[in-house]
């Protein structure tokens, strides 16, 4: 009779997962938590996709990551060029001021909810297009 302490089969091998997340990358680390570190906008991006040069699914990420920190930044450019435009006026700038607070606060809000959205994507291994973003970045990467 066998013994119940010892193991009846060995553990079965691992199975390759197929999204394919534990491919190692450029960096070594593996494919999920290399295209997340990506999403960070402007810096992640552009060190992964300077770094990264055979995996697909971080280049992906890390070029939405540089075309969405562009557009935020380039977001807040606007803002502090308009607010300090219509804040100036005299007697109803306030108001002005107030209005442009509400509507860049309300921006950022959906700004960070969509790189939140973007991070825990990648991290989980699937491909998200950010809307209008993620087209034009799967263009750049697809083209090179």
């Amino acid at each position: 009779m066998p013994d119940p302490a010892d193991p009846v089969a060995p553990p079965p091998p691992p199975v390759p997962d197929p999204e394919g997340t534990a491919r190692p990358t450029s960096t070594d680390l593996p494919s999920n938590v290399a295209a997340a570190l990506a999403c960070f906008p402007l810096i992640g991006g552009i060190v992964f996709y300077l770094l990264e040069k055979r995996d697909a699914f971080v280049r992906f990420y890390a070029m939405q990551s540089i075309i969405f920190g562009a557009a935020w930044l380039l977001f807040g450019i606007a803002w502090r060029i308009v607010y300090g435009i219509l804040a100036s006026i005299p007697a109803i700038g306030w108001l002005f001021a107030f209005l442009l607070w509400l509507i860049w606060a309300a921006v950022n809000i959906g700004f960070l909810v969509v790189l939140i959205i973007a991070i825990l994507k990648a991290f989980s291994g699937v491909r998200w297009d950010i809307p209008w973003v993620g087209p034009t970045a799967r263009k750049q990467v697809d083209g090179l």
